[in-house]
């Protein structure tokens, strides 16, 4: 899918910075999402657990590959599906042919980047009337909400849906969801999902992860499993210059030294480290489960890697010789939009979410048109290919409340069967662009918000499901070409690792145990700290609760087995 409005996010961000940014991105579409989205297993509290085993396939909804729409560009390597053509309003399929919903109400609690509309907005009243169910929204700022999440699961005032992202399933959360939300198997499991054609349409390791406690408790947001860090670089001054993209880390040291120029305010980039952890190969963080993998039988956890290391002073390296835009030497990149400075041309180079490239290229299409942004390929730092990991395949749930009546989970399958409507039916527009001539307008193909829409056709009902992954630009189809290329290239290189689309939920008492490796790997590559110091918090992670944590994950492996490849 691609987001419709360009957030800022930083260049580097947090795990939890860059997933909300591109939330919030992902909630305001111009023409599809590529939306991040996650759903798992059989915990048992804060002793921890997972939902994927064996007995995990029998609670899945059955997969049947909606064939309404056929995309221009069919999923490969685990891409997301692409359009590329203008959109036909006049040719919009329906594929939720009658209202499910019998007229309840359902209210819905869901983190909100921005200001809320009024409850009574139009785009509201038309999605409800499209559905048959009356959606009360409870939005809530997406910045603190943690805090007001774990407050609500404590209360026994629970709303009837909550939607919870997996950067927020910390601490009792977990336990939280076990305890207080429904199983929907009864509803979804098997063929049952065939009542909700939409639903069914969402791939099968998206359901998989929203197994918690042995039972299917959430409603998935899909996403492409394939590296979703993209080096994005400014194609139009590289073409004016002559700049080759570099195919390995010492080309791309060299480049970095031959844009340097200080004196004229232009650096190379900005902070490099996540492509540098793709051009070594080290497994993910983006979950902790991720982070761990069977290599020559045994279970290695990232930061035990050499491979870690290496990226990380390849990193220290540019930063030290001064390639690195000052912003992100202040840190500042981490807190501010580096967009301005990047269409200025202070920089070059910086990794940051796909979703960038269609969000910078709108952005700047009628002031700079000369502007182009364009996304390298992830190169094997010697030059070879790269070995890269698949991220999770869903990680933004609906969860619908233990208290809730059979008629109110009825209600929310009829909400979630709308929103998950593929791109080029009826249902796909209202719910990402809402009412045609109100919320948006179409000239040549091309919708476009108003600011209406603008103001109320955003991070509402997109985060109760959503279709399987999507990228389409209407505006600018060769950048969705481009996307869905890049990730099937991408995506010939990139591995499940073991714990790949399991929904593990470690003990309590390892939930903190990873959480300064993060910060020290950003001294590191500013210099404040040495790689040395990274070796003796390896060590320290080790005998504080790492070497038992890596046998309670070999036990789960044990029992359950690995992910399928």
């Amino acid at each position: 899918m691609t987001p419709n409005t360009a957030t800022s996010a930083p260049s580097a961000p947090s795990r939890r910075s860059f997933l909300a940014s591109t939330a919030v991105a992902a909630a305001a579409v111009a023409g599809g999402m590529p939306l991040l989205a996650a759903c798992g297993g059989s915990d048992s509290g804060s002793g921890g657990g997972t939902s994927a085993g064996k007995s995990a396939k029998k609670l899945l909804p059955a997969y049947v590959a909606t064939n309404v729409v056929t995309p221009d560009i069919a999923a490969k390597n685990g891409s997301a599906v692409g359009f590329t053509s203008k959109l036909d309003i006049a040719g919009l399929k329906t594929s939720v042919p009658k209202k499910l919903g019998k007229g309840g109400k359902v209210s819905i609690m869901s983190p909100f980047w921005g200001s809320p509309p009024k409850s009574d907005n139009a785009y509201y009243k038309a999605m409800n009337d499209l559905i048959g169910v009356d959606v009360e929204w409870q939005n809530q700022d997406g910045n603190t909400y943690d805090q007001k999440l774990g407050a609500v699961l404590a209360s026994s005032d629970i709303p009837d849906v909550v939607v919870i992202p997996g950067w927020n399933m910390g601490g009792k959360i977990p336990s939280a969801i076990i305890g207080k939300f429904a199983d929907l198997g009864p509803y979804l499991s098997g063929d049952k999902v065939k009542d909700f054609p939409n639903l069914a349409g969402i791939p099968s390791d998206a359901w998989q992860r929203c197994i918690f406690g042995g039972k299917l408790r959430g409603l998935p947001m899909p996403s492409s499993y394939v590296a979703n860090i993209v080096p994005l670089y400014r194609k139009d001054i590289f073409d004016k210059e002559g700049y080759q993209v570099p195919t390995s880390a010492d080309e791309f040291m060299a480049l970095a030294k031959e844009i340097t120029n200080a004196k004229a305010k232009r650096w190379a980039c900005m902070d490099m480290k996540w492509t540098a952890f793709n051009a070594w190969g080290v497994l993910s963080g983006s979950e902790k489960a991720l982070g761990w993998n069977m290599v020559d039988g045994k279970l290695i956890y990232r930061v035990e890697t050499q491979e870690y290391l290496e990226a990380l002073e390849w990193t220290r390296k540019l930063f030290a010789a001064g390639y690195v835009h000052p912003d992100a030497k202040l840190g500042k990149s981490q807190s501010t939009d580096p967009g301005p400075k990047f269409a200025a041309g202070e920089f070059l180079i910086y990794n940051q979410d796909i979703s960038q490239w269609w969000s910078r290229t709108a952005e700047q299409a009628t002031q700079n048109p000369d502007y182009k942004i364009w996304g390298m390929d992830i190169f094997g730092h010697d030059g070879g290919s790269p070995t890269l990991w698949a991220g999770e395949p869903a990680n933004i749930f609906a969860f619908v409340s233990k208290k809730a009546s059979e008629s109110v989970i009825r209600d929310v399958l009829a909400v979630a069967n709308v929103t998950a409507a593929p791109y080029g039916t009826k249902e796909y527009m209202l719910t990402n662009y809402g009412v045609e001539g109100t919320h948006y307008t179409v000239k040549n193909g091309v919708p476009t918000k108003t600011d209406q829409g603008n103001n109320e056709v955003i991070n509402a009902y997109v985060m109760v499901a959503s279709p399987t992954a999507t990228i389409a630009h209407p505006d600018f189809p060769e950048v969705a070409k481009a996307q869905v290329e890049w990730q099937q290239r991408m995506g010939a290189f990139t591995k499940k690792s073991s714990f790949y689309g399991m929904q593990i939920t470690e003990p309590s008492r390892y939930t903190n145990l990873s959480n300064d490796f993060e910060q020290l790997e950003d001294d590191i590559v500013r210099g404040r700290k040495k790689i040395s110091d990274m070796q003796q918090a390896v060590s320290d992670w080790k005998s504080k609760g790492g070497d038992a944590l890596r046998d309670w994950y070999k036990k789960l492996l044990d029992e359950n087995g690995p992910a399928a490849s």
